[in-house]
Parts: structure tokens; sequence; C-alpha cells
């Protein structure tokens, strides 16, 4: 039996059309869309805060894309878009499938909201205080593995929304729930399983996005680009694939760096369910845009999992502006004098502080004016994180009153004051974090084995 897997989104707001393209024509088993970074999931515990929903504001749109898709091809969806609310998730997603006149199961997970429990935290966090006694916590949450939602899909799920599950973890629970896999090494082919759900959880990456490079990495079709199916059997053979007809690439380059990306140790990539082995992967061209993987392996899962402690930091005042013509760089120089020479005058003592050529300096130093001609054109940014909302404004104003308080020939200005979500990582002891499974409507609840 071979099992395909899908990618329909690598983040929050990824593109839909590849996702419905996937869900018309995949022949998928299963689609799964990661949505849901650090950074998403805090905003979205805000939102709960103020009394709004918190699930992905694109979660109603991307259903009513691909359900009625899905439901024809009996294709089972999987992803973390519940963020901070699971449940309101699966009852909008019930919604929309009961107004395209599907009947479809669909369940929540939950249970990575450990914020009541970091008293019992010891481990130091990064700034190398106790996490409990950080201030300001907006949001904690614990990485699940596969459990709950393998649990929904024992259940009959169509549907399954998640809280922080990670990422690899949405595409491997349909294999461990399809195949009967055991989270042991020691018992099935974990690790092939693990590197199929790294290779698909990016989606486009694999497919050549973030991987085009004209002149040394060409890749045809980028405004078209598809996303990846896994095909996956039960022992663990594996092959990375696209559709037909999609733009992009699935070759053994784009693997490899897929591969790569955010894994610092290849031979210990800690996830939930296993601590996978990737040293030993190789690659094969089996047909066009096939790849067949092989050589992964893992160890048994550790006893702690992941928390990211997301808090209120700090403000960002931001402003830019826009110079051109002859004597560009100087008038930015000039320009960026002025504006630390102002904030000085009023007393703002930013907590950190960055000036930016861009063109020139903003990625590496002073390397482009050591090594490049005068550009024709510079955009100078000026950027502060401040302890104050007050004090970050007052940057990007001095930004702004350059049109006509600094050097000749600035235009375009544009400003952004913002807060600062700090955030800490740490580890929890496994034991102390319960998933909960519920199916909708109805609100049944489901047994979780661990």
């Amino acid at each position: 039996m071979t099992i395909r897997i899908g990618s329909g989104a690598g983040y929050a707001g990824d593109r839909i059309e590849p996702a419905v393209e996937l869900a018309r024509d995949g022949d998928l088993d299963y689609l799964g869309f990661e949505c849901l970074g650090e950074r998403t999931l805090a905003l979205a515990q805000e939102r709960v805060g103020r009394g709004e929903p918190g699930f992905d504001p694109r979660l109603s749109e991307r259903m009513r894309r691909v359900l009625r898709h899905c439901a024809d091809q009996d294709t089972t969806v999987v992803t973390n878009m519940g963020a901070a609310d699971p449940v309101g998730a699966a009852e909008a997603t019930a919604t929309v499938a009961d107004e395209l006149g599907l009947d479809l199961a669909v369940a929540s997970v939950a249970g990575s909201d450990v914020r009541d429990r970091l008293d019992s935290v010891e481990e130091d966090t990064y700034e190398g205080g106790r996490v409990a006694d950080i201030e300001g916590v907006v949001a904690a949450d614990a990485y699940l593995g596969v459990e709950g939602i393998v649990a929904a899909l024992e259940a009959g799920a169509d549907v399954v929304l998640t809280d922080r599950v990670a990422d690899t973890s949405l595409f491997l629970a349909p294999l461990v729930a399809e195949f009967g896999w055991s989270t042991d090494p020691r018992a099935g082919p974990i690790g092939q399983g693990v590197v199929a759900a790294h290779l698909l959880e990016c989606a486009g990456q694999v497919t050549g996005g973030y991987f085009a490079d004209p002149g040394y990495k060409d890749v045809d079709g980028l405004a078209d680009l598809g996303f990846p199916v896994a095909e996956v059997e039960a022992d663990g053979d594996l092959v990375v694939t696209k559709l037909p007809d999609t733009g992009g690439e699935v070759t053994v380059r784009t693997c490899t760096e897929q591969l790569l990306y955010e894994v610092h140790d290849p031979s210990a990539y800690v996830t939930p369910d296993a601590v996978a082995d990737f040293s030993g992967v190789a690659f094969e061209r089996v047909g066009e845009d096939r790849i067949r993987v092989t050589g992964a392996a893992a160890r048994p899962r550790t006893d702690t999992l992941k928390v990211n402690v997301c808090y209120e930091d700090s403000h960002v005042g931001e402003g830019s502006i826009g110079y051109a013509g002859p004597g560009a760089p100087e008038r930015a120089d000039l320009a960026a004098s002025v504006v630390e020479g102002r904030l000085e005058r009023r007393g703002v003592e930013p907590e950190e502080l960055h000036v930016d050529r861009i063109g020139i300096d903003s990625l590496h130093g002073d390397f482009g004016r050591r090594h490049a001609a005068e550009p024709y054109e510079v955009r100078l940014r000026v950027a502060a994180r401040c302890r104050t909302e007050r004090a970050a404004r007052a940057v990007a104003n001095e930004v702004e009153t350059l049109y006509t308080n600094g050097p000749a020939g600035g235009g375009g200005v544009t400003t952004d004051v913002r807060r600062v979500v700090g955030i800490a990582s740490t580890l929890i002891d496994r034991d102390l974090v319960e998933p909960t499974v519920t199916l909708h409507p109805g609100g049944r609840s489901v047994e979780v084995s661990r």
C-alpha cells in the first residue's frame, strides 16, 4: 500500500492555488497545511485575549477552496491552523463543510498551552533565567507529537485541526495511523517517516521555491510553482514528487537543500516523535521530478518537549527614506547622522539602533562599500528597539522629518511602530503535557494513547 501525502502550505501566508491543485488533481490520501510559527501563535493568543477567534485568519478561505475536492477524492486534511483555538477552528470548519453540503467529521487536537505549568520548568532560558520569572507572558506552548492526530484519524476524522504540533508531526501522523508504525525506531521505519515529513513541511521549498538563483540554479515555472507530494510505503520506501504540468522541479539538489533546512545536527534532528538521523540519507532520481529517498534512521524520542515562551519585550520604531542621483550614498550618510544627533538631543536612548543603507550595507556590513561601485540610488533605514512605544515613535518621526529638515532629494518616506514579542525556549517533561481530541459537531472526546 502506498500513501500519498501532499503539502498544501509551508507557512501561514502561503499560496492557496497549489493546495487546490493538489486537492483536485493529486489523488491524495492526505493533504497537510503547516501554517503555524512562533510569531503567528503569539499573535493568535493575543487575538484570543481580545475576544477574537484564535485560529488562523485564512482558515475558512482555505477550507472553502479545498474541502469539496478533498471529499470527492477521499482526502483527509491535517493542519495546525487551529493555532490558539483548535476547538473554534474545528467548529468553523464544520460550518464551512455544512455550507458546502458536505458530511465531514472534524476533529480538534488541543493541549500545547502550558502557561499554567511554567513553575515546573527548572531549565534556564536563553537569557539565563527561569521561564517562570518572565513577565508579560503572551503564550507558552509545547511542541506536541503525533499522538493526538493519530487518535483523531483512528476515530474517523476527515479534517484534523491542531494547536502547536511540530511541523514534522503533521505529516508523520498519517503514516503512523495508516501503517501502524511505532515511534520506537526499533519497531519500524520511523526515520524514513520523519525525513518524508521534513521534506514536505515547507511546501514549495522542495519544489524549487527559495532555491532558484538565475545562472546558478535555474528553475522553470516559478510563477506556477507546484507543491510536493510524498509517496510512502509501509516499509518506509519514499519518493518525493509533484504534480505534472506544475511549475518548479523536484531534484536531488532541491531535496538536499530542504533536508538541511533548519537542521542544526543532521545526525540528531530532535522531534517530539523521534531523534532522526539524516546523516545516511541518499537521493536518487527515478523519473522526471521523482526522487527516491533512502537511509534515514532514528533514535527513541526524548523525555522532554520543547516549549516556546512568548512575552512582551519592547517596541520597534522604524523609518526609511530614499535618495537617488549623484552623491546618493553621501546624502544617506548625512541623513543618518542627522537622525542620530536629533535623537541624542531629545534624550531618546534606544536599547538597539540599526542604521542601514539598503543596497550598500544592510546585509553584509561595509562589504558593499569596499567592493562595489557607487550606487545611483540608496534607501536609508533607521530602526530602533526601545522600552516604550513613545521612544519608538520618536525614532520613526525623526526619519519622517528628513523630508524638509534633512539632505536634498529625500523621498518616499515610510514609518512603522510595532510591539516586539520576545521568545525564550526551554524544555518541559513530556508527562506534563496531555493532548485532548474532540470530534465536531457533537463534542465527543477521543481517548489518546501515549
